[in-house]
């Protein structure tokens, strides 16, 4: 691999999660994507998928997107799987290293989620440990991103938006801001996404994000027959969160943004549509007059789909 493909970044367009039943296809047919991301627990053990990804780097900016670093432990994060990390980062050199504002490990036992951090100053110093410690180990700055959350602890010190600004500004992390997870988390605890997307942009330093995602979840009933929304990646992104995002990118500016799909994963050309549809959003803003009242009206359309 060449020094230039190696350093490649990752560009401010609208990406692709690209998931190993379609490696095959993308390595055979090179369809058009502005980048991947891939998970790299995906390719810790097994190797002949990993060299193939190997040579789709060649062609792609690629990024990975974790799920096991579990920042938020008190156990602290472990060291086998920070030492995999850190050698699929420099076999594969990727554009961004992501991980998410949760924990999935405790005693040993290994949960099947990332489930939510209570925003407390005690667990803000343990995040910023780990937080620490893998980014030494990588030597590489780590984005890490908003999960979607079920319910609020009642004894939060601090919005989850404070949380992770802390985070930010004690270890020099950046963010991957997931605008389905803001919606999905705001309409499951019975708030607007709009006024939480505002009050993240009022916490967060601008600079520091340096990503954005965007995926389709799933709404069901629960027993007493309230809707609960479940971010299950496995379907279109919903009309409400395309207004959210475009209200982001107002907010944000245009920035690499992720189209993610796990579950009932559709044949590749779906994701492709749904990659232009973040593509053509990113591209009505950035062809406004840099005038600050074009831009302001671009943040009221979104708002006016909303309501």
């Amino acid at each position: 691999m060449s020094q230039s493909l190696a350093s490649s970044p990752i560009p401010a367009r609208a990406g692709i999660g690209l998931r190993l039943p379609h490696q095959s296809m993308v390595a055979t047919e090179r369809p058009t994507a502005a980048w991947f991301e891939v998970h790299p627990e995906n390719y810790m053990a097994d190797e002949a998928a990993l060299a193939e990804l190997e040579q789709l780097r060649a062609h792609y900016p690629l990024s990975l997107h974790a799920v096991g670093l579990s920042l938020g432990s008190a156990v602290g994060v472990e060291a086998a799987h920070v030492a995999r990390l850190r050698d699929l980062s420099e076999r594969l050199a990727p554009g961004l290293i992501s991980d998410h504002l949760s924990w999935s490990v405790a005693n040993g036992h290994y949960l099947p989620d990332l489930l939510p951090l209570p925003y407390t100053e005690e667990a803000l110093a343990i995040v910023c440990r780990n937080v620490g410690q893998v980014q030494q180990a990588l030597a590489r700055t780590l984005l890490i991103e908003n999960p979607s959350t079920y319910l609020c602890y009642a004894s939060a010190d601090m919005s989850e938006a404070e949380f992770l600004a802390a985070v930010v500004q004690r270890t020099g992390c950046g963010v991957l801001l997931d605008i389905n997870n803001i919606y999905v988390s705001a309409r499951n605890q019975r708030r607007d996404a709009h006024e939480v997307l505002a009050h993240w942009s009022q916490a967060l330093d601008h600079r520091s994000v340096g990503e954005m995602h965007l995926a389709g979840h799933a709404v069901v009933a629960t027993t007493d027959g309230a809707e609960l929304r479940i971010d299950d990646h496995g379907d279109r992104v919903c009309a409400d969160v395309w207004s959210l995002y475009a209200a982001a990118i107002a907010e944000f500016g245009v920035l690499p943004t992720l189209l993610e799909w796990d579950t009932r994963l559709p044949d590749f050309r779906v994701l492709q549509e749904e990659a232009q549809h973040a593509q053509q959003l990113q591209d009505d803003y950035t062809s406004l007059p840099l005038a600050r009242s074009s831009r302001a009206d671009f943040r009221n359309q979104a708002n006016a789909a909303h309501a």
